[in-house]
């Protein structure tokens, strides 16, 4: 029993043979959370006055957002490994950043959310518990395959690297960033991240049923910009990658993160002024709190 406790172990499937086509669990899983989120978040919208017609634009201009964000992300932090604009254009061959795809699809789907009057924070409030799901179900991709496994550990949900020769999605022998060898247990850090998203997403529903009518817009997307942030930062710290001053470029953008969205949480507590395109009074408003002085003195 304590041998079964040490570490998971299992062989990893890197590739599915569909006839002439070999799919990859991976893109599978990442698919499939897409669609799960998306669906998630069609409820939400709903209640928050937003038509399913308008929603559903976004979601294209989303996944492409999140397939350029996401590779992008991944090259500028690796730079140093692609010698030409040609190999960094090969997404086919791996390496890709979960981080830049959330924020890629979030940038691709902005203009059309202004063009067509919707308030940004009132859209991306209604993902927010989608994009947690879609974490939860996209890492189990990353599991099927093996992929980001991080540092040696004699933790017992760690996973056993296989024997030379099973193809697994991080490499189980050294490398220029990893000291990994078969046989040696790591830290699954797909795993944490799955756990992680999974309690957000319990947090997140919370937080729905208890402050859907006290919150102010942006406030669920805070919470899970804050959230995941400090996931990200935390289990980085496991994985084996390159690292600038000290912290992968992942935890960087973390910090970013946390800081904007407990800035927001802790001390604004109110909904930004930009990203209000459904409020076409906004310049009244604006008016009147200046107004606001005089008429108090």
């Amino acid at each position: 029993m304590s041998s079964l406790l040490a570490a998971i172990s299992y062989d990893p499937i890197v590739r599915i043979e569909l006839g002439p086509l070999s799919v990859s669990p991976h893109g599978i899983g990442i698919a499939v959370g897409f669609l799960v989120g998306a669906r998630f978040m069609l409820p939400r919208s709903r209640r928050r006055g937003v038509p399913d017609d308008q929603i559903y634009p976004l979601f294209t201009l989303a996944a492409i957002g999140a397939i350029v964000g996401s590779r992008v992300a991944y090259v500028l932090n690796h730079f140093s490994e692609y010698e030409s604009l040609a190999d960094a254009l090969k997404v086919w061959e791996g390496g890709i950043s979960l981080i830049g795809g959330m924020f890629g699809a979030i940038l691709f789907a902005i203009p059309k959310i202004r063009r067509s009057g919707l308030s940004f924070w009132k859209v991306m409030d209604s993902a927010a518990p989608g994009m947690a799901l879609g974490v939860v179900v996209g890492r189990i991709g990353d599991l099927v395959i093996a992929d980001h496994l991080g540092r040696t550990t004699d933790f017992f949900l760690g996973y056993k690297c296989p024997p030379l020769g099973v193809e697994t999605g991080s490499p189980c022998a050294p490398t220029e960033f990893a000291s990994r060898t078969p046989g040696a247990v790591v830290h699954q850090t797909a795993l944490y991240d799955m756990v992680f998203a999974a309690l957000l997403l319990a947090t997140l529903l919370w937080f729905e049923r208890r402050r859907s009518e006290g919150a102010f817009d942006g406030f669920f997307i805070f919470v899970f910009g804050a959230g995941y942030g400090i996931a990200r930062i935390i289990e980085d710290f496991l994985r084996e990658d390159l690292r600038r001053f000290g912290l992968t470029g992942s935890q960087w953008v973390a910090i970013a993160t946390l800081t904007v969205c407990l800035y927001h949480l802790v001390i604004r507590r109110r909904t930004p002024r930009w990203g209000r395109w459904d409020a076409p009074t906004l310049d009244e408003e604006r008016v009147e709190e200046a107004r606001e002085p005089e008429e108090t003195t």
